[in-house]
């Protein structure tokens, strides 16, 4: 595949794997409404993600042989996946989900400024939309006055950043797993995020089915499973592995613009003056990021 193709996949990929995971609020939302506890969600999310992904393979007959080593480091990817979003969900116990949703997309500077230690350095035009995106998504979703800025939530929302962007960067400096499909990483880190939310339930003493009593749960669960689960980490390791973590990230800001636009659609939330700003802001770096390395 010519440098210029592998590019344009991989930005292609990059907004895919964005505005599938944006989708959260889509499923997620009527099932927490519903009283679906988020361990639930998170355990049926995950273990019906891998039984689908895991059937294609069959079908397709790829393999799913791994050594040890390689399994080790897939197990190290399946808890900072896990880890990324058990610590959002439990930053929106302290603080509102907007300020959430903000320190979460700090991740894209933890991407770069991790990649700086390892001596890759960003072009100033990725640095430019890094702030860029980061400003934006700051205007379209920071709350209003009179919000408690509890210091627990925005560790967690921290945490959650820090926790994705390391996933980004393993998968794309990893030579153990650079051989290994997508397909295959995704159904091993999958697996292991299914587990770890298992055993976190049966610690936690969380009945597993609790409130899952209507199809309308069960098909959310699925669409959970497949949108913002399965395509979302697919699309993000071929990204990554296309165009690097750093611009990867960056392509990350169609996660909160799709979640905006859900909750506009389907929920009938507000759309203010501030959310049209940031989402200005937002797309106009993400066009010149796309359009100076199509230059370059």
């Amino acid at each position: 595949m010519k440098s210029n193709q592998r590019t344009l996949l991989g930005f292609a990929a990059g907004i895919m794997a964005g505005v599938s995971y944006g989708m959260n609020p889509l499923f997620g939302k009527p099932l927490l409404d519903g009283g679906v506890p988020v361990l639930s969600m998170l355990f049926f999310r995950y273990a019906i993600s891998a039984l689908l992904l895991g059937g294609w393979m069959l079908l397709r007959k790829e393999t799913f042989k791994v050594t040890w080593k390689e399994f080790r480091l897939l197990i190290v990817l399946g808890i900072l996946f896990a880890a990324s979003s058990v610590t959002l969900f439990e930053s929106y116990k302290f603080i509102p989900a907007g300020l959430a949703t903000t320190l979460v997309y700090l991740y894209p500077i933890f991407v770069a400024v991790i990649m700086l230690f390892l001596k890759v350095y960003p072009t100033w035009q990725v640095w430019l939309s890094i702030a860029a995106t980061v400003g934006g998504v700051v205007v379209l979703s920071w709350p209003g006055g009179g919000v408690t800025l509890h210091w627990a939530g925005m560790v967690l929302a921290a945490l959650s950043a820090l926790s994705y962007s390391c996933f980004l960067i393993i998968v794309n400096r990893s030579q153990r797993i650079k051989h290994i499909s997508e397909h295959a990483l995704t159904f091993y880190a999958l697996v292991v995020g299914a587990t770890l939310f298992l055993g976190y339930q049966i610690i936690d003493g969380t009945p597993i089915l609790q409130g899952i009593d209507q199809p309308s749960e069960v098909l959310n669960l699925i669409g959970l499973a497949i949108f913002p689960t399965m395509i979302s980490m697919l699309t993000i390791s071929m990204a990554t592995r296309l165009i690097g973590p750093t611009k990867t990230a960056v392509l990350g800001v169609f996660e909160p613009l799709t979640g905006i636009l859900v909750g506009t659609l389907m929920f009938a939330e507000p759309v203010t003056a501030n959310i049209l700003v940031g989402i200005a802001i937002c797309i106009a770096a993400v066009l010149f990021m796309v359009v100076s390395e199509r230059k370059a």
